[in-house]
C-alpha cells in the first residue's frame, strides 16, 4: 500500500490507487447482475463519479451541501458517494430500515438537497414524506421502472432516475472536468465529509460530523496496524454502508489499499455468496459469528456416534494447538500432526462454507463473546476485533494481526489517547497510546474516554450536545465501561446499561447476557433488575432449535400473544438457564424469565439500526410483564 502524502481526502484515495497501485482497468467492484457476477474497474468507477459530479455542479450543488443516500450496498452507492465527495458535498447516509418519521427528521435536520433511493419500497416511503421536506430538491430512484410508481401531482421535488442522471452527467463531464478537478484538489482535510445520524438507545437522532481528516487518518493508521491486508485481497461487503464501521473497514480500506470490494446480494444470500466470491477478508458483527458457531456445533454433534466424537476431538485438538501457538510454545510433532488431521476431517469443511480463502474476519459493532472468538481460533481462522463509535470515525482500538487476546478489542491505534476515567470521582485512572503499549499492562475499569484525530467535529447544529460529549480538555466521553487487560482494551458494558440492584451491587448486563447466549436454545436475552432485589430476563428462543424440538409450525410465531406460556418450552429454556447460571455469581443469576415469541424489532422501536436493544423502551413497553415476574417470584418465596 502506498503511504503517499497526497492521501488526505476521501476522493484522493481512489486517485492514488490508479496512480500508484493498480492500472485503471483493474477490477475494483464486483456485484451480481441477474445470474452473473460483474466486474467493474477503477476507471469505470471514477468515470461514473465524474458524471455524478458534473450533473450536480450544473444543478448548483456546492461545498457543504448535504446529499442523501438511502440505498442497499452496491456500485451505485460508490458512484454517488465518490461523485458528491469530490465536489465537496457531504454524504448523509440513512438506514433503509428507519421509519418514515425518522427519515423525515434526518432529511429536514440535515437540510438535505437530494437523495438516492435504492428500491420501490424506499421510493414510496420518500414520496410520502417529501412534501414535508422543504429543502429537498431531487429524488433519485436507482432501480428500473420507477415511473410505474405514481408521484403526487403536487410534489415540488424533481424525480430523476439514477440511470438518467448518469447519462446526463456523462454528456456534460468534459464541460465540467476542469472544475471537478479544481474542487477536488482544493478540498481541505478539515472539510466535513459525512454526516452520520446516530440515535443510540435513547433520544433524538444526532448528526455526527466527520471530516475528511477523521476518515482518512482513521483508515491509514488502522492499515499500519493490519499489515496483512494486501492489494489483491477480496472483501465481501454485507453490513450496511450507512453504518460508519462498514464504510471505513471495507469501503475506505479497499479505496486505500487497492483491494477488490464485492457486494453480497442480501443477508439471506450471504452464505451462498461467500462460496461464489471466495473472499479473503470480511467485516461482520458478533451475532453472525455466533450463528456460524452455533450451526457448526449443532451440525458436528447432532448425529452423535463417531461423527460427533471426531468433531469434539478436532475442536479439542484445535484448542490445544491455538493455546500453545498463542503462548509461543513449541507445537511438537504429535500435536502438529493431530492438527493437520483435524484440519482435513473437520476444519476444512467449516471453512468451505466461507469460500475457503478467508485470511481473517474483522468483528465490530459489539463485543464478541470470548468463547466464540476462541472457537474460530481453534479452527485456525483469526477474528480481529476493533472498538469505536460513530463519533470516533469509528476505530479507537484494533487487534494486531500477530497477537490475539480473546475477550478484548485490541491495541490503541497510532495518534490518539485512550483513557480510563473513574465513574464517580472523574479522576483519570490511566492514559494509553500506541507508543506506551505494554503487553502485560492491566488497570481498573471505568469510563472509556478518547482524544485525538478520530474524534468527530461535533454534532450537527447541536452545540450543547457537543459540549456535553467533548469536555474542555477535548476528551470525548464514549459512555462505555472498560479497562486495559494485557495491553488491549476490554469492554465491560455501557455506562447507561449498568444495573444497580436494591443491595447496591453493580451488574454489567453484557457479560452476564453473553454467558446465557452460549446456549444454543437462546437467540437474544435482555436482563432486568435495576433497583430490584434480583435479576429477571426476557428471553428470545432460537427459533430453529425450538421448531425442531417441539415440531412447531411457522404459524406458532404469528400468534398475537407476546410471550410463550407453554410449560414444556419454558422448562426446555430453563434447563440451559440453570446450567449456565453456575458460571455466574449468585447476584448475577436470573431468578425468573419470560419467553418472548418473536425477536426484538426495529419496526417496533425496540432496537437501534446497529442492533442494540433500547433498554428504556423495552422496560417501559413490557413493564406489566416485568412486574409479573417479580410478583410471581415473590409468591414462590
Amino acid at each position: 500500500m502506498s503511504s503517499s502524502d497526497k492521501i488526505s481526502t476521501i476522493p484522493s484515495l481512489l486517485r492514488n490507487v490508479v496512480e500508484t497501485i493498480h492500472p485503471p482497468e483493474t477490477t475494483f467492484l464486483v456485484h451480481k447482475r441477474n445470474a452473473d457476477w460483474e466486474n467493474i474497474s477503477f476507471k469505470t468507477t471514477l468515470d461514473h463519479a465524474d458524471a455524478v459530479s458534473a450533473f450536480f455542479l450544473e444543478k448548483g450543488i456546492s461545498k457543504g451541501d448535504r446529499m442523501g443516500l438511502m440505498i442497499e450496498n452496491g456500485p451505485d452507492y460508490i458512484y454517488y458517494d465518490q461523485g458528491i465527495q469530490q465536489i465537496n458535498a457531504v454524504n448523509v447516509s440513512i438506514y433503509p430500515t428507519l421509519s418514515e418519521h425518522e427519515v423525515e427528521y434526518i432529511i429536514n435536520d440535515s437540510g438535505m438537497r437530494a437523495i438516492l433511493v435504492g428500491n420501490p419500497f424506499l421510493f414510496k416511503k420518500i414520496l410520502k414524506i417529501a412534501g414535508n421536506c422543504k429543502q429537498l430538491e431531487y429524488i433519485i430512484p436507482a432501480f428500473p421502472d420507477h415511473s410505474r410508481i405514481p408521484v403526487p401531482d403536487d410534489l415540488m421535488v424533481e424525480v430523476i432516475s439514477f440511470e438518467d442522471l448518469l447519462l446526463t452527467g456523462k454528456a456534460k463531464t468534459a464541460q465540467f472536468q476542469e472544475e471537478i478537478t479544481g474542487i477536488r484538489r482544493a478540498i481541505s482535510p478539515s472539510d466535513t465529509s459525512s454526516l452520520v445520524y446516530t440515535s443510540g438507545t435513547t433520544g433524538t437522532p444526532k448528526g455526527v460530523m466527520l471530516s475528511h481528516y477523521n476518515s482518512v487518518e482513521n483508515v491509514k493508521v488502522c492499515l499500519t496496524q493490519m499489515k496483512v491486508i494486501e492489494k489483491d485481497d477480496v472483501f465481501l461487503s454485507f453490513l450496511p454502508l450507512s453504518h460508519v464501521f462498514e464504510r471505513m473497514a471495507t469501503y475506505h480500506v479497499c479505496c486505500t489499499a487497492g483491494c477488490t470490494m464485492a457486494f453480497a446480494q442480501s443477508l439471506e444470500m450471504l452464505a451462498k455468496n461467500m462460496t461464489e466470491v471466495k473472499p479473503t477478508v470480511m467485516n461482520c458483527v458478533p451475532r453472525l459469528l455466533e450463528r456460524i458457531h452455533d450451526k457448526a456445533l449443532k451440525s458436528g454433534t447432532a448425529d452423535g456416534g463417531v461423527k460427533a466424537k471426531i468433531f469434539l476431538w478436532a475442536m479439542e485438538t484445535g484448542k490445544k494447538y491455538r493455546q500453545r501457538a498463542d503462548e509461543g510454545k513449541s507445537l511438537g510433532f504429535l500435536l502438529a500432526t493431530k492438527q493437520k488431521i483435524a484440519e482435513k476431517l473437520v476444519f476444512s469443511k467449516i471453512k468451505e462454507r466461507t469460500g475457503g480463502r478467508i485470511k481473517f474476519l474483522i468483528s465490530g459493532g459489539a463485543a464478541l463473546p470470548k468463547n466464540v472468538g476462541e472457537f474460530f481460533g481453534n479452527l485456525g481462522i483469526k477474528v480481529c476485533e476493533g472498538f469505536g463509535l460513530t463519533e470516533t470515525s469509528p476505530v479507537m482500538t484494533f487487534s494486531e494481526a500477530n497477537r490475539q487476546v480473546y475477550g478484548t478489542v485490541g491495541r490503541v491505534i497510532p495518534g490518539i489517547e485512550v483513557a480510563i476515567q473513574n465513574i464517580e470521582t472523574k479522576e483519570i485512572i490511566n492514559i494509553q497510546t500506541y507508543d506506551t503499549f505494554d503487553e502485560n499492562f492491566v488497570c481498573p475499569e471505568g469510563e472509556i474516554i478518547v482524544r485525538g484525530h478520530c474524534v468527530m467535529q461535533g454534532y450537527f447544529n447541536k452545540p450543547a450536545e457537543t459540549a456535553e460529549a467533548i469536555d474542555r480538555d477535548n476528551w470525548f466521553h464514549t459512555g462505555d465501561i472498560g479497562r486495559f487487560y494485557r495491553g488491549y482494551l476490554q469492554i465491560t458494558d455501557r455506562l447507561k446499561n449498568i444495573i444497580v440492584n436494591s443491595y447496591g451491587k453493580n451488574i454489567y448486563p453484557s457479560p452476564v447476557e453473553n454467558i446465557y447466549l452460549k446456549s444454543l436454545r437462546i437467540e437474544q436475552i435482555f436482563l432486568v433488575g435495576d433497583k430490584r432485589e434480583y435479576l429477571t430476563a426476557i428471553v428470545i428462543p432460537n427459533r430453529e432449535s425450538m421448531q425442531e424440538k417441539f415440531k412447531l409450525e411457522d404459524s406458532f410465531f404469528e400468534i398475537k400473544e407476546t410471550f410463550i406460556t407453554d410449560p414444556e418450552i419454558i422448562t426446555w429454556i430453563n434447563e440451559d438457564i440453570r446450567t449456565f447460571s453456575k458460571e455466574l455469581a449468585k447476584f448475577e443469576r436470573i431468578k425468573n424469565f419470560k419467553v418472548k415469541r418473536t425477536p426484538f424489532s426495529m419496526d417496533e422501536g425496540e432496537i437501534t439500526p446497529t442492533m442494540k436493544i433500547k433498554r428504556k423502551v423495552v422496560e417501559k413497553k413490557y413493564a406489566e410483564s416485568i412486574n409479573e415476574m417479580y410478583s410471581a417470584s415473590a409468591e414462590a418465596d
